[in-house]
């Protein structure tokens, strides 16, 4: 995968946290929830673009 790619991941995660933010913040906690849980996979996608960028860094 590229890290184009990669990166346009975590973006595609992001846009779809921001429908559940705007519920948290009228209060849905459960929406909360997926909130956390998106950005923990983008903290992940993250590492993930970092590790590969070293790693072309480096070849």
């Amino acid at each position: 995968m590229s890290v184009a790619d990669m990166v346009q991941g975590m973006i595609d995660t992001l846009n779809e946290a921001l429908v559940d933010a705007g519920k948290h913040d009228r209060g849905n906690s459960a929406a909360g929830t997926r909130v956390r849980k998106a950005m923990q996979a983008t903290k992940g996608a993250a590492q993930d673009v970092r590790v590969q960028v070293q790693n072309d860094k480096n070849a």
